[in-house]
């Protein structure tokens, strides 16, 4: 990797776009500095290696980035072990806060949450473990507001139930911990063009259908989900809407992926205002790469 070179206060930025091995990446585009903020999947070997934390890449432009650093290392003590994985950043009550999945041998992977006063962190727990149900298989967690309550969407693995499901559960107003139970919106099979596969690192026999990477968003007054399975074409995204306009849905499927060539994506905008689409593509170990999609 290209290294950023640092002169006094002064720090460039090198390294193209194209040379970001990165998983499920999310940007956030940043007021205060004017600066753009990736975050993502960030360890060397996320499926099997101990897992180190997560790493943040700063760029005045989407172009050029600068050497990547950490904002969150693992506590001592700290539950889990490894796949740290899909982290995201959101503005919410004057914090930043991180939520991202953790997994570790004899515990069931779940997603936690982490407050910083800064977008760079450190972001440090709020919680002693995962808000996800304790008995359950979850990951990739995002926050979302309804009716100015904070809500958890997230995947409830096809590792524990076969037929993976996107799942909301209600959180405390300082996202500490969930209230009440949760409850599915949708399984992957609700999509036609959902196929059993779990990719290429995580190889199973049977029947195994794959819910990824839930984002959710308002487009012309519609709420909409973007999310991820495998279809006929490999690792792909859909963008599901709610039909009342609400949380609890229905939700009507696609016929086929929206977007056919990688996956676990999301939305941001940028400072001139245009929307963008960023996932990881290919599907591939070792291969993966930021991409990044204006949408119309």
């Amino acid at each position: 990797m290209l290294m950023t070179q640092q002169f006094g206060t002064q720090t460039l930025f090198t390294i193209p776009t194209d040379l970001i091995r990165i998983r499920d990446p999310f940007i956030v585009a940043d007021h205060t500095s004017m600066l753009y903020y990736l975050f993502g999947t960030t360890d060397k070997d996320p499926w099997n290696g101990k897992g180190e934390g997560f790493q943040v890449y700063r760029s005045r432009d989407l172009k050029l980035w600068a050497e990547p650093e950490f904002v969150f290392y693992p506590p001592k003590g700290f539950w889990g072990v490894k796949n740290f994985w899909a982290p995201e950043i959101h503005y919410y009550r004057n914090a930043w806060y991180l939520i991202a999945s953790f997994y570790a041998d004899g515990k069931h992977r779940g997603v936690q949450i982490f407050k910083s006063t800064a977008v760079t962190g450190p972001y440090s727990p709020i919680s002693s473990g995962p808000v996800t149900p304790e008995d359950w298989d979850c990951l990739d967690g995002t926050l979302f507001i309804e009716e100015n309550s904070p809500w958890l969407v997230f995947s409830h693995e096809w590792t524990q139930i076969q037929d993976g499901a996107i799942c909301a559960i209600r959180l405390s107003d300082d996202l500490s911990t969930a209230i009440g139970e949760p409850f599915t919106l949708f399984h992957a099979t609700d999509a036609p063009w959902s196929v059993a596969d779990t990719g290429d690192v995580i190889i199973t026999s049977g029947k195994n259908y794959v819910t990824d990477g839930p984002f959710l968003f308002h487009d012309k007054g519609r709420l909409k989900m973007l999310w991820s399975s495998f279809a006929k074409c490999g690792y792909a995204i859909e963008i599901a809407e709610s039909m009342n306009g609400k949380l609890e849905g229905p939700w009507k499927h696609q016929n086929q992926p929206e977007f056919s060539f990688g996956g676990h994506g999301m939305i941001f905008e940028t400072f001139s205002g245009e929307r963008y689409l960023a996932l990881h593509a290919p599907n591939i170990a070792g291969k993966e790469r930021l991409t990044l999609v204006a949408l119309i």
